[in-house]
Formats: C-alpha cells, structure tokens, sequence
C-alpha cells in the first residue's frame, strides 16, 4: 500500500442531521455568475517534487466529468480519510456544489497532468478573515509533491481575498496530511475535540515559509533538469538517413559519445538509420525512453510531443527551428509546445536549440549538433545561442578545459539559466559555472540564486544587449549598468565578451582564489612587465614591482623567482610571463613553475608563449580528465591574464565578505505603513468578485511624509502658500532662514526655481514677486527652513522594476552628475554592506569622504537611509516608485528636503514572489 494521502475533511458535515455521507445540507449550490469571473492569473505549471511538471488551476463548472473520473480512481482509504467515512460515489449536486464555487468565498483549485484531474484543494470562508480546507490527491501521484504545491497557491488565493487563516479538521490517522500543514513554514497549531485534530495555519508570511518554499522549488528544478541530463534512454525523432540531416547528425554524436543507454532513433518509413534499427513512432519503441531529441519540421513539432506524452517520456529537447524566432505564429506554436509539454509533466529544452551534453562517463551524453564537444571536467556551461554554441564549445575545447555538462536553450521556451543554476548548485561534478545569456526570463530570481551559489561556486556571465526575437523573457527597462550592479551584488562575475568568459572560466577552474589584490609579477621582458603592472593599476589591483629575469633566464631562475614572491605575505597571487625570444626550455620551465606553485594557496597565471588555455607543459594530468587542479591557465597577452586575475579577485573579496542578513529595524511600523498604502488605494483596487489583481490599479501620486515615518525618516517640513503673506507666515512659524521655490517638483529640477538663505519678510515677500513675474501669479510655492550648511546633495530613489523587482538608486543631486547619469542601483532589501557598496559605487562618491575641498559627511546616517529605504521597498509592493529628492548630507546626520511616492495596485505577486511557478 502506498503513503496515505494528503486529505482533508468537510467539517461542516458535523452540523448536518444526515451524517458524514452527505454534504452539508444548509449550504446552496452557487452557480457561476457574471460577478464570479474565472482567475486565469492563478493558472500556473509547476515542478513537483520529482521533477515532472503538472498545471496548476482553478476548478471550472465544465470540470464535472473530470470530477467523477479522479473519484473513481481513489481509494477507500483516500476517501475515508477526506470525507471521515465511505462513499462509493458522488452525487450529481455534490459534484455541481464542487466545481460550481465563486472564487472569493469559495475557491478551489486543481492540479491535472494532461487531460485528468490528479489532485483537488479548496478553500470555504466560514467567516471574516477565516476559511476551512479540504485537499485530496490521487493515490498514484501522492508523495510527488502535490499537495505542498497546492498549499502554497491556495493560500496566496486566500491572501488576497483578506482570509488570514485556514482551518482544516484532520483525522488522528491522516499523519501525512498534518505533516504537509505543520511542514508548510506557517506558524500552526492543533488541538484533539471530537475524534479530530483541528489545525489553524496563520497564513502570514514567515522567515521559515519563504526558506520551506524555496528549498522545495530547489530541488524540484534540480531534479527536473537531472532527468534530462541523466537519461537511462534516447530517442531521436526525425532520424533521417539524409548526410548531413539535423536529426542523423544528433543520432550520430550521440553513438560516437558512446553514450551507456540504447538509442532508438524515430522515422516514419525507414527500418534503420546509421545501422541502428529505426522505429515509426516512439509509441512503437518496446522499452522505455525517458529523453526525445526531436527534429522534425516545427508544424509537425506538437503532434511529436503528445507521441511522447503517451509515451511517458520525461523530457524533450527541440532542436527544430521555425519557432518564435520566425514571427507571431511561431510565436504561438512555441508557446503551445512549452504548455502541451508542461501539462504531460515534461521539460523541454529549445526549441531552435544545440542540444545537451553530460561528460560523466556513467552516462556520456552528446545529444547536440556539435561533432566536437570537450572532455570531462568541472565547467557547467549553458548557453542561449544555438548557432554560437558550436564556436563556444570548440573555443572550450581548444583550450583544454573540459566541462561537466553542457545545455543550449535556444529559444529558452521552458529550461532556463535559472533552472541549471539549481542543477549545478547540488552536482558535486561541478565546480564553476559559465552563462552565456542573450535574456533573462526571471531575473530577480536569477539575482536570488546566484547569490547564494556564489557563496560556493563561482557564476561568471556575458549577458549580450536586448532579447533576440523568439525568446521567451520579460523586456529589462533598468540600464545595463544597473544590471551590472545587480549582478554585482549577487556575487555574479559579468565579462563583456566570450573571451574573457574563458579567460576568466579557466582560472577558476585550475586555480585557488586570491585573497587580496596584491600581485607579483615574475617575467623575462621588462617590457612585458610593464604591461602588466599597467594593466593591474588600471584594474584596481596592486601590482609589486615586477621582476625581471631578462631573456636569457631558464628554468632554475624562473623557480627561485617564483617561489621567492609565492613565500612573501605580501603577495595574492602570481602573474608568469614567459615569452623566450628563441624558444628553448618550455618543458623544463613549465615543469618548475608547476613545481613551485603545487600546494600554494596562491594562484598562478601565466602569460606562457602566448598560449591562450592551459598548455600541455603546464596541465597536472588526472586520469579520465582535461587538466585537474593546479594547472596554470595561460592567456594570450599579459593583460588578458590582469584581467581575468582582477573579476577573480573582486569575486573572491565579495565571497570573503560574512553573510549578513539585512538588520533588523525595531522602528519600523509595517503595519501602519500598509494601512496607509491600503487607504490611499482603497477607491482604485479591483472589486474582490473580480479578478482581483489581475490588472494593476490607476497609479496614485502623494506626499511621501506620512509613509517614510513609518520606516524612521523624517521629511524636512514644508509648506505650501499661494501669497507672498502666506509665505512670510509660514517661514515665522518654521523658523528663519528659510528657503523659497517652486513645488512643483518636476519644475523644481529647472534652474532659477529656488531661492535660500532668506532671513527676513521683505526677503521674502521680493523673492515671492520674482517667482510670480517669472511664473506667473497662480504659480504654487513651498516654503521651507534652510538646512544646515555645508550639506552634499543626494538623490535617493526606488523603483518597482517589473522584471527585478524593487531597485534602490543612488547618486549625488549635483547637476553634473545628473546630468552623466552617474548613478548606482542595489535590490532591496539592503544589506548594511549593500549600502556602503551603494554610496561607494557612483564616480562622485569621493565628495562624501572630504575630498576636491568637501568636509566629510556623516555617510554612516546615509547607509542608514537606504538601508530603511530599502525595507520600506521591500515591504510595499504598491510602491512603485519612490523620489527623496534632495537628500542633504551634513556633517552630522542627513535632511530629506522633499519626498513623493507613486502607489499603484499591483498585478499579481512579484515576479518571484508568490507560489512556485514555471516562469
């Protein structure tokens, strides 16, 4: 017998004189009404946890049929445990009460694996603020997953419908159900009445919630993509005994890699392609397959995939082109290919893809076009570009690097960067990880895990300007830029070409990280030595002066050398250049320096007769593999190696750096803060018996006083006045001197809109008239006191950017560095390291450390503004954007001289916020 089910009970049967065999008999049936539109923003594929995909719904009146198909595949136990007694059957007015609900006091949601129904939830308000649950989920798909998946969509339906709690009655036997609910992260409790164990779940958001759900959506990726990169089983759909034919080519390289599972390829009228016996359809294959390379014309593409559904194939890879890079409506057929596949529980890689590759001599998988691809080693490599994935992969593969696997998205329909990150963060063959990246399908996600990667493998990413057409990705509005800095704060290595990917690649994978900046330079060309001690001061290391050996030197010079700078404290790492003029000693160089350098926890790079990867003289050998660690990587130029050597550096000073969380502000009203943002928006927001936030609300500008004293921060106190007596009352009750200008603050960005230090009535009342001959006599002004001087302006802001989320921005409000656009941007929330990183990150941050004849300002009060800034970002997602325009820093704390917000309803949950979704 298999694991009991994860099922809830219909409590309310209790009250009913008939008995647990019948519904409750009080409650109507509520057909579907105008007023109770169908949530389609709730619709969701998901990863279960054992890597299939399923899709995630809610229950249409249409579903009746489906219904009475999944009760009749349960089992007694199943539905003694949902309903605490037997019944055989449904009724048809228990069947319409069930798939007939209105989507806000009574919702229920359905998880179906291609046409049927495996899986049901549902939720009914029994009062404000509280709903009771039933869940139940076929016997052959229990302990996949399912009803942890559909815990976490309930309750963000439930959320935002205002329902705080889910009440659930549990039968003292049902342990797997109770252990879903406590495993959830919500804080619960339980109580034994009646022969039942009565369970609450508050449904707020917790520490222990978020880290439960992303620990789940962890290993469901990493397994989903484990079963494509792992198959026991290919099949090749579109094997043609064509030379030179897409599907031949794949069938080919896959017998050539020697791959350890049997390959059928797939042909509708021959019997055998490159003498292996062929197969009409992969319904025909007599074992099982659990990979489909498929290579037909993409108008054929769909039919291929519901074969392989029947089938129960577990993933696809599409190497077929004439998807979404075609236009619409290959547009639309790619979409239909990612949700058919989803529905069947299959991932799929591409369409208009290489292919994927896995060197692990268990499995030696080349299903790709490329005939080359490198040997074992530690380098998971992924990339977008089908076409530059052949070059990249024989770039590789001359340099000596080997890989562990390898996977081309293509179009990126389905399996992204995202999904192989949560790969390679648990496979132990991989050690460093390359992206070359043409989109960014969830990019707060990607920012989120490789944050945490980085802590334990290095990520280093191109990521080229726009999104190629056919990518399924969201349109990035930050500058690149502001990419870079958030990349940046995740720990992400970002080169800017496919060179440096490698030359960077290369020396993670061989060498120890540095711990510090301090190089030596061991060289035999004074000329070349200058090179490089050029190229480390451009690049913020700090070079020692190099030593030079002359042309001359061999291999006993070269060790003393080098061992000499490996033993000094002062001393990160080593930069080798030997470039003979008359080659002579290469062997015996190499192997000294390879002698010195064994065991150091230092590394060592090479500039070694310009060979660009590892040279045979200077790989450690290791059976089975390309060069194993301890190789010395050697570049081109002595500046190709200062640059690999200063993002390696910069990477492993970020990873030195403590993980800390972001503090903890006892000061802060959350709650006060939303129930401002919540009346602001009360006459925007979508009726709750609509699809409620499915489209974002009407934005809402406001003065953001009231708001950021919520989160600590005061707003320097202004006032409005239309009369230059108004002005003068105003500057005597806020204390002179005082400042006049225009509060409009889009007109007050221009020049000539303010006027300071005035310290008197007729000062005021002058000014006053200027504005009005300048602007005219309805013009608005705002008076306020005049802020301690000397005072460096800032600006501070936040933006709820739609694929990021929310992004903190930074500069200094001078109008030169408007005007240069010298800005830095962080995710919130922020780190008190993020913070300083923030201040320290635009070009002029040196005027706030006393420096060009500024005093020294209290930067330790500005971290503490973003900081808050950034929680206040976090909290709210009604925030979409936030202007702290002026931020005067003084030498004692700071005065935010003006602050407006722009609220808006948003459209559903962030994007990686919510329940767990294929996005």
């Amino acid at each position: 017998m298999g694991p009991s089910p994860y099922t809830g009970s219909e409590s309310m049967h209790k009250r009913c004189p008939s008995g647990p065999a019948v519904l409750p008999c009080e409650k109507p049936v509520y057909p579907l009404s105008v007023e109770a539109q169908y949530p389609a923003h709730w619709e969701a594929d998901v990863v279960l946890a054992d890597g299939g995909t399923a899709h995630v719904r809610p229950i249409k009146p249409e579903d009746a049929d489906r219904l009475r198909a999944f009760y009749s595949r349960l089992s007694e136990e199943s539905i003694y445990f949902r309903f605490f007694g037997p019944r055989p059957r449904l009724s048809d007015r228990e069947v319409e009460r069930f798939t007939n609900v209105d989507y806000v006091t009574r919702v229920a949601l359905i998880t179906t694996i291609g046409e049927e129904m495996v899986a049901v939830i549902r939720y009914d308000r029994i009062e404000p603020g509280e709903a009771e649950i039933a869940f139940l989920v076929e016997d052959a798909h229990q302990g996949r997953g399912v009803a942890s998946v559909l815990l976490e969509h309930l309750a963000a339906t439930a959320r935002e419908h205002g329902i705080q709690r889910f009440i659930a009655d549990v039968l003292p036997a049902n342990a797997k159900m109770m252990g879903v609910l406590r495993q959830a992260g919500y804080t619960a409790e339980s109580r034994f009445a009646d022969g039942v164990v009565r369970m609450t779940l508050d449904l707020t958001p917790t520490e222990t919630s978020e880290e439960v759900t992303a620990a789940r959506e962890h290993r469901a990726e990493a397994r989903s993509i484990a079963r494509l990169l792992t198959p026991g089983s290919v099949a090749v759909i579109g094997a043609s005994r064509e030379p030179g034919g897409v599907g031949q080519t794949v069938l080919r390289n896959l017998l050539g890699a020697d791959f350890t599972g049997p390959v059928y390829p797939v042909h509708r009228e021959v019997r055998a392609v490159a003498g292996v016996r062929a197969y009409p359809s992969v319904t025909a294959i007599d074992g099982e397959v659990d990979l489909a390379v498929v290579a037909v014309p993409a108008e054929s593409v769909i039919g291929i995939v519901q074969e392989c559904a029947e089938k129960g194939v577990h993933g696809l890879v599409v190497v077929s082109s004439g998807f979404g890079e075609t236009g619409p409506q290959g547009r639309a057929r790619q979409d239909e290919l990612a949700r058919l596949a989803h529905s069947y529980g299959m991932r799929v890689v591409g369409p208009n893809c290489l292919g994927i590759a896995n060197t692990d001599p268990a499995v030696r998988l080349n299903a790709t076009l490329a005939a080359t691809v490198p040997g074992r080693g530690r380098v998971g490599f992924f990339s977008q570009s089908g076409a530059l994935g052949t070059a990249l992969l024989q770039r590789v593969a001359q340099r000596g690097m080997g890989i562990s696997t390898f996977v081309s998205a293509g179009n990126r329909a389905d399996v992204s960067g995202n999904d192989l990150l949560q790969y390679w963060e648990e496979d132990d063959a991989t050690e460093v990880i390359l992206l070359y990246l043409e989109s960014l399908g969830n990019p707060r996600k990607f920012t989120r895990l490789a944050r945490r990667i980085s802590r334990r493998k290095p990520i280093v990413a191109v990521k080229s300007g726009g999104t190629p057409a056919g990518h399924s990705a969201r349109e990035l509005r930050l500058p690149d830029t502001a990419i870079s800095a958030l990349f940046q704060q995740a720990g992400l290595i970002r080169v800017d070409d496919i060179f440096q990917l490698f030359d960077v690649g290369q020396l993670l994978a061989y060498q120890p990280l540095p711990a510090g900046p301090r190089v030596a330079l061991v060289t035999n060309s004074d000329a070349l030595g200058l090179l490089a001690s050029d190229a480390c001061v451009a690049a913020g290391l700090e070079p020692r002066p190099a030593v030079n050996l002359g042309a001359a030197a061999g291999a006993a010079e070269f060790g003393r050398a080098l061992g000499g700078e490996l033993e000094q404290p002062e001393v990160d790492a080593a930069v080798v250049i030997y470039m003979p003029p008359i080659p002579g000693e290469d062997d015996a160089v190499a192997a000294e320096l390879l002698r010195v350098s064994h065991g150091s926890a230092k590394p060592v790079l090479a500039t070694f007769e310009g060979h660009h990867g590892v040279h045979p003289s200077l790989a450690v050998a290791e059976p089975g593999t390309r060069p194993a660690r301890g190789s010395i990587p050697s570049y081109g130029a002595p500046e190709e190696a200062v640059r690999a050597l200063a993002h390696v550096t910069r990477y492993a000073l970020w990873r030195a750096q403590p993980v800390v969380p972001p503090p903890e502000l006892d000061d802060v009203d959350t709650a006060r803060a939303r129930e401002l943002v919540r009346a602001t928006l009360a006459g925007t927001a979508p009726d709750e018996t609509s699809a409620a936030f499915a489209q974002p609300g009407p934005k809402v500008e406001i003065e953001a006083s009231e708001l950021l004293s919520c989160y600590g921060l005061t707003v320097w106190p202004a006032e409005v006045v239309r009369s230059p007596e108004g002005a003068v009352a105003a500057a005597e009750r806020l204390g002179w001197p005082v400042v006049l200008k225009v509060a409009d603050p889009e007109a007050s960005r221009r020049a000539g809109t303010v006027r300071l230090g005035l310290t008197g009535p007729d000062m005021v009342r002058h000014a006053y008239a200027e504005f009005a001959e300048q602007l005219g006599e309805r013009v608005e002004l705002a008076v306020q006191r005049m802020a301690p001087q000397p005072a460096v302006p800032t600006v501070v802001g936040v933006a709820e950017d739609p694929a990021f989320g929310p992004v903190v921005s930074f500069g200094l409000g001078e109008v030169t560095a408007r005007l240069l656009q010298d800005q830095a941007f962080r995710l919130a929330p922020l780190t008190r390291d993020d913070a300083a990183a923030l201040v320290r990150s635009v070009r002029a941050a040196p005027l706030l450390f006393g420096e060009y004849g500024y005093p020294p300002v209290a930067v330790a009060a500005l971290e503490e503004l973003l900081v808050r800034v950034g929680r206040l970002a976090h909290d709210l997602p009604e925030v979409c954007r936030l202007d702290l325009d002026q931020v005067l820093v003084g030498e004692s704390g700071v005065m935010v001289l003006g602050a407006r917000a722009t609220l808006r309803t948003p459209a559903g949950p962030r994007i990686d916020g919510g329940p767990r979704r294929l996005t």
